[in-house]
């Protein structure tokens, strides 16, 4: 590992203009992700600014009914607040599938957004990898491709994002406070991830140095019936091979409501939105689910090992959201 300085900052807006003034500078959060990488050679940071004593590690109620989720909260603490067990079920499964206790105890809201990619050929150093070192390639596009996206990937990068709160997050349609160098401001998480394109190594519209402060959940009524569904290849901790959060509200037995989000098969949470359309107003039935997930994944293009991702998140949309109509 390359030798690095330590930095603790005594507020956001320190820790943002270290960040600024650092061209090779991270923040550190529970470091479950950046550390790995760091043993690897991947990541090299001269500069870690340590955020986890910043104050941002609350969970607010707030007063319109939502939810204020600062970026330092810890894993196992979200999945066990009273607020979202009860409001937001689909965040505190997410959170509990995501991985074994001992990460949950370290891993933190903000860093689990910006946790970076599984795949192989990023986290092997001899390989071309455009995330890793834009203009070198994608092995990964004619290479072991099983685990890797089916939507919205390009020549240059097939990676796929690991995180299973943000798919949670991404459904419920939530909101990300940051802090940069103009101050703070607001990115809804619709706007938060970017695809691939020709720049795979800019993974979210954020500003060199901006910092995640916290999330905030609006008030939805539909979240209380609510769900988290991951398929893997193990039942302890591994990433997805498939994984969906899946809200349903209904009217007697016509979707009143509906919001869908997949995990493991884009470069990003991808919100399902084409599903929820073919879904809405009509009444509900594991054919209608299993036609309304055909739609969404209409343009999917799989890779050589990865086709089965089609079938796996069309029969896991009818799983989780039969569930939820009966429940």
């Amino acid at each position: 590992m390359k030798a690095f300085r330590y930095h603790r900052p005594a507020d956001v807006a320190e820790a943002v203009a270290v960040l600024a003034a650092e061209p090779q500078a991270a923040y550190l959060g529970g470091g479950t992700n950046l550390v790995d990488l760091m043993k690897l050679g991947v990541q090299r940071p001269d500069v870690l600014v340590d955020v986890t004593r910043l104050p941002l590690d609350t969970v607010e109620e707030l007063p319109d009914g939502g939810l204020r989720i600062g970026a330092t909260v810890r894993n196992s603490d979200l999945a066990a607040h009273p607020a979202v067990r009860r409001d937001y079920p689909v965040l505190a499964r997410a959170l509990l599938a995501a991985a074994s206790g001992q990460l949950r105890n370290m891993a933190t809201t903000g860093g689990n957004l910006l946790q970076r990619t599984r795949c192989v050929y990023y986290q092997d150093t001899s390989k071309a990898c455009n995330k890793r070192e834009p203009g070198s390639g994608c092995a990964a596009l004619h290479g072991q491709n099983r685990d890797l996206a089916v939507l919205d990937w390009s020549e240059q990068c097939v990676a796929t994002h690991p995180s299973d709160l943000a798919v949670a997050l991404a459904a419920l349609d939530t909101v990300v406070e940051v802090h940069d160098a103009d101050g703070p401001r607001d990115i809804p998480i619709a706007e938060f991830y970017r695809s691939p394109g020709t720049h795979p190594e800019r993974e979210t519209t954020l500003a060199r140095g901006a910092l995640i402060t916290a999330v905030r959940l609006p008030p939805l009524p539909a979240a209380r019936r609510s769900t988290y569904l991951k398929v893997r290849d193990r039942a302890s901790f591994a990433f997805a091979a498939g994984s969906v959060a899946a809200m349903l509200d209904l009217d007697g037995d016509v979707v009143r409501d509906v919001r869908l989000a997949y995990g493991a098969v884009a470069h990003r949470p991808w919100r399902a939105y084409r599903a929820e359309e073919e879904l809405r107003g009509r009444p509900f039935s594991p054919e209608l689910a299993a036609r309304a997930a055909d739609a969404e994944l209409a343009e999917a293009r799989p890779l050589r090992h990865n086709g089965f991702k089609l079938p796996l998140t069309r029969a896991i949309t009818v799983r989780a959201l039969t569930e939820l109509a009966s429940s």
